[in-house]
């Protein structure tokens, strides 16, 4: 139901607590993505997850107003927020399977550059010369990643792959500057659920379609294969990561909304930069990945021009990213 916007709190110690806690639970979320990929298709995965967290949202919604605070007076712009959701996730864990995990995640880290970007074409917000100069950089730590013009190999993976990340970055920067747009009235646990829901409905759709894995047949590409393959039932020794996968997805939802709703949002998320380390060691210490060079420059490319907008927003006590958290599920 829509109303008057509710003040926010300013308690950034448990603010970032919270938002720490969100990239530990991502950092696991997207191993076990990477984990399962390989024997698991994507919409099957998005399934089992969204209804556990949905399962979870619904209990923490009793406790923000109860059902009646799901009412609304714009379902189609709740709908189209979360498809932008949908996408931005089925792309970024798309590329996890094929990517090392850390190079996914700092490409998927432009995102902030992007709503930058966005407010400016599409809500005409002036951008001075510092910022501006952060999003070329960033941009440039793109270009170092991806290295358009060469050549594909064993250790360099095909461009259209790279810039699966980016592209999940601009689905998601779009589904933000339509949320500063419009304004967001309903509470927390009603916005997940609407997120939550339309994974369902997007996950079921893809079953009806694509359940059969016929699509995936003479298909060789192992992202590719990834989205398309046949449903099976998940074996009892995979279905504690699947629970596990449906938790993580439930506490990052919640973790989340509330690290923003307590903290003034430049400084929240400059600390979601730390799922970059983080997603560097659990790549090099569980699945093997070692970063190269060119993954090295590019990640202190983009994080260091996304911390710097950060640290310009806090001082002006203007901030660029909305009070919604880079929430991939």
């Amino acid at each position: 139901m829509s109303g008057p916007p509710r003040p926010t709190e300013d308690t950034p110690p448990r603010a970032i607590v919270l938002i720490l806690t969100g990239m530990v639970f991502i950092t696991v979320n997207d191993s076990l993505i990477k984990a399962l990929s390989g024997d698991y298709p994507l919409h099957q995965m998005i399934f089992i997850r969204s209804a556990i967290a949905l399962g979870m949202t619904l209990v923490i919604l009793q406790f923000e107003g109860g059902f009646r605070a799901l009412r609304t007076s714009t379902p189609v712009l709740h709908l189209m927020r979360g498809l932008l959701v949908v996408v931005s996730n089925m792309l970024i864990f798309a590329a996890i399977a094929t990517l090392p995990l850390a190079t996914a995640t700092a490409l998927f880290f432009v995102a902030p550059l992007m709503i930058t970007l966005m407010s400016v074409v599409f809500l005409k917000e002036r951008v001075g010369l510092h910022r501006a100069g952060a999003i070329v950089v960033g941009f440039a730590g793109v270009l170092v990643m991806t290295r358009p013009g060469a050549e594909a190999g064993v250790d360099r993976p095909e461009t259209w792959v790279l810039m699966l990340p980016v592209l999940a970055a601009t689905a998601y920067a779009g589904m933000q500057v339509m949320t500063r747009s419009l304004g967001v009235y309903s509470k927390a646990a009603a916005l997940a659920v609407y997120i939550q829901g339309t994974f369902l409905l997007v996950s079921i759709g893809f079953y009806l379609v694509a359940g059969d894995g016929r699509f995936a047949e003479g298909v060789e590409h192992q992202s590719l294969v990834f989205l398309l393959r046949a449903w099976v039932w998940p074996t009892p020794a995979d279905w504690p990561l699947f629970l596990t996968l449906g938790l993580c997805s439930g506490v990052v939802g919640y973790c989340l909304s509330s690290a923003y709703k307590m903290g003034n949002a430049a400084t929240v998320s400059s600390f979601e930069y730390a799922a970059l380390p983080m997603a560097i060691a659990t790549g090099w210490g569980v699945f093997g990945e070692v970063p190269d060079l060119w993954m090295l420059a590019g990640t202190v490319l983009i994080a260091g021009a996304g911390i710097y907008v950060f640290m310009r927003e806090a001082r002006r006590r203007s901030p660029v990213a909305p009070r919604r958290p880079l929430r991939r599920g």
